[in-house]
């Protein structure tokens, strides 16, 4: 048996300023051939699940790439093909399954369904190949998707820390398909629902039920998968929003009434799907009161880790302002304030404009550094290997980093600078930084959920911080064009 296994991935913020080219996956993730192999084998990923289950197989297997990119605006044209083209290369008559390892909120300056595109090509070469698919729990599922693979499957957990276990899943039931022992068939529904990110936590309500219903489906006779996903609602596509979707062991009426089942649970929760933002000054005082930490401060409309520019200073502001003592900000993207403090060394005074690079169009900002003074306490090469329990065992490169020691109004801060976008999820960034997070008393985080893999537990109180930036959860900021429509809360009349 030869097995194709490859990764490709990126979360799409088309109100992101951030380009996506080939240059950005190498940042993060580009591997071709064996050595895609090589960088996943015995991670937490989904790709790493698909090499055991050859290993367990003693199959033949080939791995055109592993690609993946923090998330940013659309994919090059030329990116995507060069990446998409990598795998339709290796999909000759000799290959007998192909296990992907995708994201589902994939979109190209060419192509709205980077996903549901590669499928169909694929397809189109191999129309009865065996096809898994993992996704992430923020998949814009479409119909191109579901009908172009034999099983499809989305993570249950945000922050993802079941990867691993969810692209073993699939790769077992596409097994298992090709050696005759199920058949496959599914069913996914698509109401009509923008749910916010930051009210998809799968420890919190209402993911944490719903969620329960899907792993619940999943025990009963004749269903194989059953996924609910939340959603990515920064890209501005016709196909944006939740969804559920359903692998049945042969029954597509079994499929359609659970997936139906669990599509009238989304439904039925939209109004919790909605956030309700809080005036910035009002938070970041609510916090200062607080004689106890670490305190968590949440800069969500700036995180990278959905496209965020990174480099919006607006949260960090008003906590200097407000003389907030003891604070660890992580982190700012900001190269050019990097290469200024690696130019004076550790230990020196610099003043520097931090931050504020990028301006952002998409909501009528420009870019506004901020003027800070203080000392470079650290300098690195940035990188780090992750411990988990999110990406367990990936090495992550934020390039040239630096801490920058800023005392103002009575209060103080450590900033971390880094040259590469990265959302600070693995308390690994901190310690090869010579800093305990468990020791601040106040964490200021570019994150949104992703955040409690590594040091949610640290928490003692969290703050979500509503400053500026292209990952705003106030959906009245962002311009949406493209969007079907009606569509709840855009449209707070909208049915199923």
């Amino acid at each position: 048996m030869k097995i194709l296994i490859a990764m490709l991935k990126h979360e799409t913020n088309t109100f992101s300023p951030v380009p996506t080219d080939l240059a950005r996956f190498a940042d993060w993730g580009l591997h071709f051939g064996e050595a895609a192999a090589q960088a996943y084998r015995g991670t937490g990923m989904p790709i790493a699940a698909y090499l055991d289950l050859a290993a367990e197989a003693g199959a033949e297997v080939v791995t055109p790439v592993a690609a993946e990119a923090m998330p940013g605006g659309p994919v090059h044209e030329a990116a995507y093909e060069r990446l998409a083209g990598a795998i339709l290369d290796a999909l000759d008559p000799s290959v007998d399954v192909a296990l992907l390892d995708l994201h589902g909120a994939m979109v190209a300056e060419h192509v709205d369904d980077g996903e549901g595109e590669l499928l169909r090509r694929m397809r189109e070469r191999r129309p009865a190949l065996p096809i898994a698919v993992t996704c992430d729990l923020h998949c814009n599922l479409t119909q191109a998707m579901v009908e172009n693979c034999t099983a499809l499957i989305g993570y249950k957990t945000y922050p993802h820390t079941d990867m691993h276990a969810v692209g073993r899943q699939v790769g077992r039931i596409v097994l298992d398909a090709l050696a005759g022992r199920c058949r496959p068939v599914m069913a996914w529904r698509h109401p009509p629902l923008l749910s916010q990110t930051l009210c998809q936590g799968t420890d919190d309500e209402p993911m944490r039920s719903i969620v329960a219903m899907a792993r619940a489906a999943e025990s009963e006779p004749g269903v194989l998968a059953a996924t609910v996903f939340g959603g990515f609602p920064h890209a501005d596509v016709p196909h944006a929003g939740s969804s559920a979707v359903v692998v049945a062991d042969g029954d597509s009426g079994l499929a359609a009434r659970t997936a139906d089942r669990l599509a009238d649970a989304l439904w039925q929760r939209r109004a919790d799907f909605v956030y309700r933002p809080r005036p910035l000054a009002e938070t970041v005082a609510a916090a200062r009161a607080l004689t106890d930490g670490p305190v968590l401060l949440l800069d969500h409309a700036d995180n990278c880790g959905s496209g965020g520019t990174q480099d919006d200073m607006t949260v960090i502001a008003e906590v200097l302002r407000q003389g907030l003592d003891g604070v660890v900000a992580a982190a700012v993207w900001d190269p050019e304030a990097v290469e200024v403090m690696r130019s004076v060394g550790e230990g020196a005074r610099v003043a520097l404009d931090l931050g504020g690079r990028t301006p952002m169009p998409s909501i009528g900002r420009a870019g506004e550094p901020l003027r800070v003074e203080g000392v470079v306490s650290r300098l690195t090469e940035g990188r780090f290997r992750v411990a988990g329990p999110m990406y367990t065992g990936v090495t992550v490169q934020t390039g040239p980093t630096a801490v920058l020691d800023v005392a103002q109004n009575g209060g103080s801060m450590r900033i971390i600078v880094v040259s590469r976008h990265h959302e600070p999820w693995d308390a690994g960034l901190f310690h090869s930084l010579g800093i305990d997070p468990a020791a601040a008393r106040y964490l200021l985080l570019k994150s949104r959920i992703h955040y409690r893999a590594g040091m949610g537990r640290l928490a003692r109180h969290t703050f979500t911080c509503d400053g500026d930036g292209v990952t705003t959860s106030d959906n009245a900021r962002l311009p949406y064009r493209r969007v079907r429509r009606p569509i709840y809360p855009l449209d707070p009349d909208a049915a199923p």
